[in-house]
């Protein structure tokens, strides 16, 4: 991120009410805005010249999300965040391992989305810098082999990283802060998503899979989130 300018948020949509709309909203925040319509005409101009993060839809005609993502990561890094419908739980799951930072699904809240750019941004910024920023520090969430560096969004399991999207960290750290306690979807929702924004149990669930797998991949034997049945999901510290 530019530290002397406002940050550049890339618009990808085919949907120009929404790309107006949002452009508007985020112009409010401060940020600086690049819209565009046409996926390829996106893909060119963000080779070219990145902006600080891109919020872009998944179905869009001619190149879909998934594809631009995957040409993006070829030669850049930057933040992404996708626009999904609740039918598109198999592309979510792609585009994550992917490289995406974090998805929201349509018909979505302005003030969430607004909320996970600016953290996932102050995440981008401080890993850049190597330091945490001007905000109130959070202390370092050490749970047996799990550590979780809020300030930083850094998590670690037997000291390997693992790469965690903004959503998944805090319904993560909403588990760990209590090992052992059991956590109702409704209070994972609560953890993960503000401003009365509604979610369904699918989407919890949907998170809870991709987080059991990510840690699978650095450990096998990964087995610390419990589900309960009819009640929610727990953190078991070993």
């Amino acid at each position: 991120m530019n530290d002397s300018a406002a940050p550049t948020i890339a618009l990808i949509d085919d949907d120009r009410n929404i790309l107006t709309s949002l452009s508007i909203a985020l112009q409010a925040e401060g940020f600086v805005t690049r819209v565009y319509s046409d996926p390829e005409a996106a893909l060119k101009a963000l080779l070219d010249n990145p902006a600080d993060i891109a919020v872009c839809d998944i179905k869009m005609p001619r190149l879909d999300g998934i594809e631009l993502l995957r040409r993006l990561r070829e030669k850049t890094v930057m933040p992404l965040i996708f626009l999904t419908s609740k039918t598109d739980e198999l592309d979510e799951a792609l585009g994550l391992a992917m490289g995406a930072d974090d998805y929201i699904a349509k018909p979505f809240s302005q003030r969430l989305l607004i909320a996970r750019i600016k953290a996932i941004l102050r995440r981008s910024d401080m890993n850049r810098l190597g330091e945490p920023s001007d905000e109130p520090s959070r202390e370092v969430l050490v749970r047996g082999r799990l550590e979780m560096d809020p300030a930083r969004h850094r998590v670690k399991w037997d000291g390997k990283d693992v790469t965690l999207t903004v959503t998944e960290f805090l319904i993560l750290e909403a588990l760990a802060h209590r090992p052992g306690v059991v956590k109702s979807r409704n209070q994972l929702m609560d953890a993960a998503y503000q401003d009365d924004v509604y979610v369904d149990d699918r989407t919890i669930d949907s998170h809870i899979k991709r987080l059991r797998r990510k840690f699978r991949e650095v450990d096998n034997n990964f087995n610390a989130i419990d589900t309960l049945y009819g009640a929610g999901y727990r953190f078991s510290e070993e």
